[in-house]
């Protein structure tokens, strides 16, 4: 029998050995983390935050999610009981982002499917109201221990959507706070860096459905670059589908290009672009190959968007606007192996799995209920595959990545 120190060292060994290195994301597999759950009773003073809108309670025909999440490898004490019931009359349970253990297992599940981490989304509007912010510094911590626990890679991501031309100082001053308060560590070894500088990524540049604002976004993209305190930060930016043909969802403004050609990587978002395999296929010729011989042209990394499906009845319910039931199917991951193959085709390095718990829109690749509650409020499932299927499918993702595996979609 192996002495208990012995024991320790060699697993922490094994630990360090399957972490992943966070010196850079080139050949990485990377998930969006929302971590905006919130629950009634959970501390946040939140209330149903993102499970229902607004201050609606969370209750069959007021439901703001559509996929169900699988709470069953949660502690007790980290599962919250709803109105909801399942066909055998279960009380159907779920999560708060803002509780530690919810957070760990998520990471857990990162590691043991062989996914390389994750950027956690950070709301620019949203850290103005001390009430939502201290949740979200909340999450921040959480998924900082458990990036490091479990070997995985972070980075932060502040999206910048519904802010106005002020909005740019709320970014700056958020970050300055972060750091100051030493809330987030740029220097642990679990925090993704790129060209040897630590990364953040700005989402939302250029889309033509809110103001340009360019010269407010060239300043935060010099702050985070040059600032002799807080800057030095490789910069990955989130954009638009159409962001090097300066149409459809982009502006047509030729400065954006000047902007983007500041970045370490762009990041093209593509929910809701296309709707099938042929449509994603076809994309690798049309769009992703040209957009990364830009990028080689100006010394810019690709890092492609890739999503698994896409539906919001429910959300759009809560709007009290109409949307079609599972509009873009996953079709039991055929529709996410087909982006990442063509990604791959195209020769992306890199890529971006939207989202990781993004139940809202539908897109969620963690473990979810394929027999989730009944009742007035309908949800997404596939009742022929495991819960995990989606967290395997995208680990095998790396393997295409890397050539570890055939083009085909692979088999359980």
């Amino acid at each position: 029998m192996l002495r208990p120190l012995l024991l320790s060292a060699l697993l922490a060994l094994s630990a360090q050995a399957q972490s992943v290195d966070t010196s850079t994301l080139t050949g990485k597999v990377v998930c969006g983390y929302q971590g905006w759950f919130r629950c009634e009773g959970d501390g946040s003073n939140n209330s149903w935050h993102h499970y229902a809108a607004g201050s609606k309670t969370f209750e069959p025909g007021h439901s703001h999610i559509e996929l169900w999440p699988d709470v069953s490898e949660l502690p007790k004490e980290a599962r919250v009981e709803t109105p909801f019931k399942h066909a055998d009359g279960r009380t159907a349970e779920v999560f708060s982002s803002v509780h530690p253990a919810v957070v760990q297992l998520h990471f857990k599940w990162m590691r043991d499917y062989g996914i390389d981490g994750a950027f956690l989304q950070r709301f620019a509007a949203t850290t103005r109201d001390k009430r939502f912010r201290e949740p979200m510094d909340q999450v921040l911590t959480h998924c900082q221990t458990a990036a490091a626990a479990h070997g995985r890679g972070l980075a932060l991501m502040y999206d910048l959507s519904g802010i106005k031309e002020d909005g740019i100082q709320l970014v700056i001053g958020d970050w300055k706070r972060l750091i100051t308060e030493k809330r987030l560590d740029l220097k642990a070894s679990s925090y993704f860096k790129h060209h040897g500088k630590p990364l953040v990524a700005l989402w939302g540049l250029g889309f033509n459905d809110r103001a340009p604002m360019l010269e407010e976004w060239s300043r935060l993209i010099s702050f985070l670059r040059d600032d002799p305190e807080f800057g030095g930060c490789a910069i990955m930016l989130g954009v638009p589908y159409y962001w090097r043909t300066l149409d459809h969802d982009c502006i047509k403004d030729p400065q954006l290009h000047v902007l983007i050609a500041r970045a370490d990587i762009v990041s093209p978002w593509t929910v809701g672009r296309y709707g099938t395999p042929k449509d994603a296929t076809s994309r690798g010729e049309k769009y992703l190959k040209p957009d990364i011989a830009w990028c080689t042209e100006h010394k810019l990394d690709y890092l492609p968007v890739i999503f698994p499906g896409f539906s919001w009845t429910n959300l759009s319910k809560s709007r009290n606007q109409e949307a079609k039931f599972n509009a873009i199917p996953r079709l039991g991951g055929e529709f996410l192996w087909s982006q990442a193959l063509a990604a791959k085709h195209a020769g992306a390095q890199m890529l971006y799995v939207a989202m990781f718990d993004e139940m809202d829109e539908g897109t969620a690749i963690f473990k979810t209920d394929n027999h989730p509650p009944v009742g007035e409020s309908r949800f997404l499932a596939e009742p022929d595959l495991p819960s995990d299927h989606y967290l395997w499918l995208t680990g095998r993702l790396g393997a295409l990545l890397r050539g570890e595996t055939s083009d085909t979609l692979p088999k359980r």
